[in-house]
């Protein structure tokens, strides 16, 4: 339980440089070719350790062919894309907060399931949703988003169904083999969105202040941190992990206020308080 939550906290902590750095580079690469050249980076960090391994499976990774597809579309090819668009005109702490809303539909589908959640466990995703609620709406519960914050939306719903979805990863199927035939599917599936971008668009200046932030979307936050997440999901389930995942919004605040200089007045710092309250409470086992 212990290091499935840490694996869960690793995965959340590193992501939320991922809103950081699709904020800052908003207006120097194009939000799809940002998406495409992660996951090419990432399976190039990947490949050594995976291909291997990958080859001995390739004919149960083609028998689960559908489920692969179904996985990399939620969790590569779009779940990432409406992200780095959301960046372009929303902040990252917006981001971060507004992420925090899928371990609620997480929780939804494994409840739907059968899976029985428990009393703390509820109550931590209430407190925390509070207090989710209270830093998007900026303390007046009026909800009036940005256009950036309804991509972010969005894309809270395709991680929330990704994450799920990892709970029915054939056990048969080894975790290196699963990661890597995702990022190789989710960039294959991104390749035409990539073409239409580049030739609308043009392309971006390869700079220290693009490539930097690239390699660490790339390596970091996708190849450490996805393999992180699917461990954590497949040890504690998507609800636990989920719940951890409430501490992203603080993350990205913090990063956000250091980094790009996003203001953190009081009414961040008192709800991230109740993210906090909300982690630990829903962490525990139920009772």
């Amino acid at each position: 339980m212990g290091a499935g939550i840490a694996l869960a906290v690793l995965a959340t902590v590193v992501w939320s440089g991922s809103f950081v750095t699709s904020r800052a580079l908003h207006d120097t690469v194009p939000p799809v070719q940002h998406a495409f050249w992660r996951w090419i980076i990432a399976i190039a960090a990947v490949a050594p350790f995976a291909v291997r391994e990958t080859w001995r499976q390739r004919r149960l990774l083609r028998e689960h062919l559908r489920f692969l597809l179904l996985a990399a579309l939620l969790g590569v090819t779009v779940y990432n894309t409406l992200v780095n668009q959301a960046g372009t005109t929303t902040t990252a702490g917006n981001m971060g907060m507004i992420m925090a809303a899928s371990p609620v539909l997480m929780a939804v589908h494994e409840r739907a399931g059968g899976t029985r959640l428990g009393a703390r466990r509820v109550t931590g995703m209430t407190v925390a949703c509070v207090g989710v609620l209270l830093l998007v709406s900026k303390g007046s519960l009026a909800m009036d988003f940005a256009p950036g914050d309804l991509w972010i939306i969005a894309g809270a719903l395709a991680f929330g169904s990704y994450s799920v979805l990892l709970r029915r990863r054939p056990p048969e199927i080894g975790g290196l083999p699963f990661l890597f035939s995702t990022f190789v599917l989710g960039a294959l599936m991104l390749l035409p969105a990539f073409v239409v971008s580049y030739a609308v668009q043009g392309g971006f200046e390869p700079t220290a202040g693009t490539v930097a932030p690239l390699l660490y979307v790339g390596v970091v936050s996708s190849a450490v941190a996805f393999f992180a997440w699917n461990k954590a999901v497949s040890v504690i389930g998507a609800a636990r992990a989920g719940v951890v995942y409430y501490l992203q919004p603080v993350c990205v605040a913090l990063l956000s206020y250091a980094l790009l200089g996003e203001a953190m007045g009081w009414l961040q710092v008192l709800c991230m308080g109740l993210i906090l309250g909300g982690v630990v409470l829903g962490s525990a086992r139920a009772e």
